[in-house]
């Protein structure tokens, strides 16, 4: 997730979050780097990597061992690692204007394109 403080990202996870049925806090983890949240069988791990300096900080922080297929992560501010980070299967960037906000949706794997395909059949009238 991409935008500016105060865009709202760390409120769209806690949306995703109360949608999988979790009910206890969620909080920004701009100060831990990471929260973690087990739903069911579900990893759900949230990263925030605005305060990272260089994109070395997120290979020496250890964190590639939570990208795999059991889990999901949602990374807030991921052009803070580079290059680094696998392939996303959804991109969110957010735009704050005078009047409103607006997050735009990039899928960017087969998996993201049918999920963004979901979302979009369940929103058609």
């Amino acid at each position: 997730m991409s935008g500016d403080l105060g865009a709202g990202k760390t409120t769209l996870a806690r949306g995703i979050l109360r949608g999988l049925g979790y009910e206890g806090k969620v909080k920004s983890p701009t100060y831990n780097l990471i929260e973690l949240y087990k739903i069911s069988r579900l990893y759900f791990y949230h990263f925030d990597f605005y305060r990272f300096n260089d994109p070395i900080e997120w290979e020496e922080a250890g964190f590639r061992e939570y990208f795999n297929a059991d889990a999901v992560c949602l990374v807030e501010w991921p052009e803070k690692a580079g290059g680094l980070l696998p392939r996303a299967d959804l991109q969110f960037f957010f735009h704050i204007t005078e009047t409103d906000r607006n997050v735009e949706i990039q899928a960017n794997t087969e998996a993201g394109r049918r999920c963004l395909e979901h979302w979009q059949a369940l929103s058609s009238p």
